[in-house]
């Protein structure tokens, strides 16, 4: 408030009276509908799901939501009056202030506050909020009414995730709710139940798998012998949400042990959570009962018609659906489902090497127009799912379950077959419009999460290059536009191979290598930026490797260090790579510094066509030099030369580099002053933005409540 407006007498007297009582009624009585809450009420008055985010209401409502905190802190009491008197009006019988609107605003105001107030006064005023919820969704009649309550007794539950870990019975009981909403059919209420049931095992889920006071077994065990009731009316998708929210309470690690725990064994009843011997691996199996049962069903009906079930419709889009499930499972628990894999590996991959060779037989017979087919493309996405979920797998292994080593052993001889129709002989065997990106992901996933060097006698990597980077390449250059998927994963795969496996480009052909790097030197010329950017991430660690390995250093340098560094140069003056500036300077900087230290010992010129004793340095100078000066006839040979002196100063650093880099670009005619060159500033800018970000987190952090509770780092230590 500056001069002549309030001064901080006039600021206090906001706080008299009932102003900001009043306030608080308009704000709860009108506040707007959350991003998580899927069912409203349409303009024919019908309840409805939502099926596309309005992100103005969203974005009203974060606002409303930090100004009920903000009112909230300066006097809880008031504001827990005001909505418990509302919620009071909503619950009593034939109330005339019962509506829909009211009950919803009631209730959205309510789960704003989350964390706005200290747990006790947290718990005094939810168990009043959930008991008359609850209540009222007992009461009253019509799917309607229920659908409304329902969403609303699971946003607000779903917003308390601390009182619900400090309060197992509140939590049981809510959780036994959110299955009884799995069986409402009303539009929004199951999906809704879903995504609850999996936000609060993310926050709660030390809670499941640990055996509370009062209770015979964890909650979890339970929960696996309840699974078949609980799905039995989901949706596919919704049944992949549920399954990842029960995986989720499994890869909690943090149990309490025989000496760390109260002596309640299972079955006993006493104070305290009591000790339990879960044995996760063994739960995860029976988590996993009915999914495995329907897959061994189909293995066995596989195995009695000599894989023609395999062709069926219902059957590719059954496999389709479990191996979507088990993604999740896989993604959500860890490296536990290493008990899984084990189980379904084998035919697994049997699976993919029968459809593999029942699309081949569709091509030989129909061309390549075959593979527009709904057969064909069924089942490509089966062998899509089955790619996605090793990739989950590698990606998430590691101790104890599943140590990277003991996978790469295992997965790895599998996958790098050379056969026809396994995983490599496939990609190379198929159409180009029928090769899978995963195939690329999952390799490049093996590459960086695992061993792959000590696998194969060292012959992995280039087992792999060869299987898929020819054939790949040939996809890709012809345009910048085809394939984008397969495009960008390619790329991963170089950086992956370039960074955890770089003695391994010197492990395959000359040529094959020369190929590797044209394809670096064509992603960082790509238009598309992820390419562009992960191109020149692949050279910079490609030159910092090639200096740490001088057995190899020379003979590269000598080859291709002229040709990357015209290929920089074309870059950086290339205005649709703006953006890209602060890693062309470091790339320039490091090749020209490596010859400017006299790191090149080999020449880099044919000493037949030059005056004896010219150093690569002097070379390099004339050769940037003519080079500029044959590309942009607009500049003058002293700005030219005044540049490359700039270029070879050893004492600029990488900041220094960029802004000379930046001035001289600028004197271009493809960069003239009305052109926008504010992309030579995207990292200033950029760094600037997370700064802003970084202040602005800081703030909210300082106030209790203003965070969303899915915002804030996993706690545990209140959770038992």
């Amino acid at each position: 408030l500056g001069a002549g407006g309030v001064g901080t007498g006039g600021r206090k007297s906001l706080y008299r009276g009932d102003l900001l009582t009043r306030l608080r009624m308009v704000m709860i009585s009108n506040m707007a509908k959350p991003e998580e809450v899927l069912v409203l009420e349409d303009e024919n008055g019908d309840i409805v799901r939502e099926q596309q985010k309005d992100t103005e209401v969203i974005a009203q409502y974060k606002t409303m939501r930090e100004t009920l905190v903000y009112l909230t802190h300066l006097n809880y009491e008031d504001t827990e009056s005001i909505m418990l008197d509302k919620l009071a009006a909503q619950v009593e019988k034939d109330s005339p202030d019962w509506s829909w609107q009211n009950l919803n605003t009631l209730c959205w105001a309510i789960g704003s506050i989350s964390g706005a107030m200290s747990e006790e006064e947290e718990k005094r005023f939810l168990v009043t909020v959930i008991k008359d919820l609850l209540g009222l969704c007992e009461e009253k009649r019509g799917k309607d009414n229920k659908a409304v309550i329902a969403s609303n007794i699971m946003y607000v539950v779903g917003q308390y995730p601390r009182f619900l870990r400090a309060h197992w019975k509140f939590l049981k009981t809510v959780v036994n709710k959110l299955f009884e909403f799995m069986h409402e059919k009303h539009p929004g209420v199951q999906d809704m139940a879903c995504e609850t049931f999996l936000k609060i095992a993310q926050k709660c889920k030390r809670k499941f798998v640990t055996k509370q006071q009062s209770e015979h077994q964890p909650f979890i065990v339970d929960l696996t012998e309840m699974v078949p009731s609980i799905i039995l009316e989901l949706q596919p998708h919704q049944i992949h949400t549920f399954y990842e929210a029960a995986a989720c309470m499994l890869s909690e690690r943090n149990l309490p042990t025989e000496s760390t725990a109260s002596p309640w064994g299972p079955g006993q009843s006493g104070g305290g959570d009591g000790y339990y011997a879960l044995d996760r691996s063994k739960c995860l199996m029976d988590l996993l009962a009915l999914p495995n049962q329907s897959w061994q069903g189909i293995m066995a009906q596989a195995t009695a018609t000599a894989g023609e079930v395999l062709k069926a419709p219902e059957t590719v889009r059954e496999l389709q659906r479990f191996l979507k499930t088990n993604q999740r499972v896989c993604s959500a628990v860890g490296p536990l489902y290493v008990s899984e894999l084990q189980v379904i590996f084998g035919d697994l991959m049997n699976v993919y090497t029968a459809y593999s060779e029942y699309q081949k037989a569709m091509v030989e017979a129909q061309g390549e127009i075959a593979t527009h087919h709904s057969l064909f493309k069924a089942m490509r996405s089966v062998k899509k799912e089955a790619l996605r979920l090793l990739t989950t797998f590698v990606d998430k292994c590691g101790e104890p379950e599943a140590p990277p080593a003991t996978v790469a052993t295992s997965l790895l001889p599998v996958l790098l077959q050379p056969l026809p129709a396994s995983v490599l002989g496939d990609y190379h065997r198929s159409p180009p419009n029928a090769r899978d990106p995963e195939v690329l992901a999952l390799f490049s996933t093996c590459i960086t999460k695992l061993p792959i060097e000590s696998v194969e006698g060292g012959g992995a990597v280039p087992r792999i290059m060869e299987a898929v980077f020819e054939c790949t390449l040939s996809m890709i250059i012809g345009n910048l536009e085809d394939y984008p998927d397969v495009r960008l994963h390619f790329f991963t795969l170089l950086k992956a191979i370039n960074a955890h496996a770089f003695s391994a480009l010197f492990a395959i052909p000359a040529e094959v290598r020369k190929r590797v790097v044209d394809s670096v030197a064509y992603a960082m010329k790509h238009t598309e930026r992820t390419v562009a950017e992960t191109g020149l991430d692949i050279l910079y660690e490609l030159l910092e490797n090639v200096e740490r390995h001088p057995q190899v250093a020379q003979d590269f340098y000598q080859q291709y260090l002229l040709l990357l560094l015209q290929e920089v140069l074309y870059v950086m003056t290339d205005r649709l790579h703006k953006s890209g500036i602060k890693m062309h300077a470091t790339l320039l900087r490091h090749m020209i510094h490596v010859v400017e230290a006299g790191k090149v010992i080999v020449p880099l010129f044919d000493p037949n066509t030059l005056p004896a004793g010219t150093t690569n340095q002097v070379f390099l100078r004339d050769y940037i030099t003519n080079l500029l000066l044959t590309q942009f006839p607009n500049l003058n040979k002293a700005q030219v030369l005044a540049f490359v002196r700039g270029l070879f100063d050893v004492s600029l650093d990488v900041t220094s580099f960029k802004q000379h880099l930046r001035d001289f670009l600028v004197q271009l005619k493809e960069f003239a002053d009305n052109d926008d060159n504010s992309q030579f500033y995207a990292e200033e800018e950029a760094a600037a933005r997370g700064q802003a970000q970084a202040a602005d987190l800081a703030r909210r952090q300082a106030v209790p409540g203003i965070l969303n509770p899915y915002e804030v780092p996993d706690d545990m230590a209140d959770a038992l």
